[in-house]
């Protein structure tokens, strides 16, 4: 039995380096660190216009300040530990989940299957039942809501990009849908946030959700990274100090 690991990502042998068969020395030359990330999670490189969208998307996600879980827990190891990058900016992406990060890849999940529903009904009435059922569920619906933007400024340009190039339009109608619906559900305007923008171009790029959570961490590594830099270079260490309050028991001696 052929034991041997499979990959069809890339290869190398003592003078040639091949990535999803094309020379690591051409891509140097010809395309971006973005474009050389899209070209390794869908196996193709991006046309005109899609490379354009997914580095857009990427910058977005980048960085949003020092408050965030990914990269407030950067800047604390980075506080306590001065040597190794590698633990600030992996402990960082480590706090990168489903709370965090993760709504693109289940928004891009309701998208699919709201698409699906909508080859046999108007987009706006699957918009109504995608929200209904999350609010039986009691679920929060991803990829709308924003706790500081209203709206998101990252959202207006990643769609004015993508009605300029043609791309995600039925995505984006349905998501915009989406979020109308919980809006008139909930009494107040809840806008779509980066992560619902992103799901949809990601959608209509034909991409798997996976790659929703995906397209987040590897934008944001490049803003924890900056963090990390800037912890060390003009804080003190451990200087991270967490007001708390004891409400336990109290003392037995």
């Amino acid at each position: 039995m052929d034991e041997s690991w499979r990959t069809a990502i890339s290869t190398y042998d003592t003078n040639r380096i091949l990535i999803r068969g094309h020379p690591i020395e051409e891509l140097m030359e010809r395309v971006s660190f973005g474009d050389l990330t899209f070209l390794l999670l869908s196996g193709r490189l991006a046309s005109p216009k899609e490379a354009r969208l997914w580095n857009a998307i990427l910058v977005a996600v980048a960085e949003h300040g020092p408050t965030p879980p990914s990269t407030m827990a950067a800047r604390v190891i980075a506080s306590g530990n001065r040597r190794a990058a590698e633990a600030a900016v992996a402990g960082g992406l480590l706090a990168i989940g489903d709370a965090h990060g993760g709504a693109g890849e289940e928004a891009m999940r309701m998208l699919y299957e709201g698409l699906r529903a909508g080859e046999a009904q108007p987009l706006y009435a699957v918009a109504e039942e995608v929200v209904a059922r999350y609010r039986a569920q009691g679920r929060r619906v991803p990829g709308i809501g924003h706790r500081v933007h209203h709206p998101d400024p990252r959202t207006v340009v990643l769609w004015r990009m993508a009605r300029e190039e043609g791309v995600a339009q039925d995505s984006i109608t349905l998501m915009e849908g989406i979020a109308e619906a919980a809006s008139r559900s909930a009494g107040r305007v809840l806008p779509v946030n980066v992560d619902g923008a992103l799901a949809a171009i990601l959608v209509g790029m034909e991409f798997p959700p996976e790659v929703g959570k995906l397209a987040f961490l590897l934008g944001r590594c490049a803003g924890i990274a900056a963090h990390v830099l800037e912890e060390w270079t003009r804080e003190r260490p451990m200087r991270i100090r967490v007001p708390f309050t004891y409400d336990g028991p109290p003392a037995t001696g």
